[in-house]
């Protein structure tokens, strides 16, 4: 168990090759745009539903 730690710490240490503050910064701001232009689509989406269900519920119940 121990030298698979080890091991694994090297590779971690030595073999992977992490991203820069910059390009994780890029990344980070795309993430937080994309997520927010995401939730503004599903929650256009849900009011447009919300109001086409309502307008048939009106019709209906009439």
């Amino acid at each position: 168990m121990a030298n698979y730690l080890k091991e694994v710490y090297e590779e971690l240490r030595y073999k992977v090759s992490w991203p820069t503050k910059a390009e994780l910064a890029n990344s980070a701001v795309i993430v937080l745009i994309a997520s927010i232009i995401i939730a503004v689509f599903v929650f256009l989406v849900d009011k447009s539903f919300e109001t086409i269900i309502s307008e048939l519920y009106k019709l209906i119940t009439r």
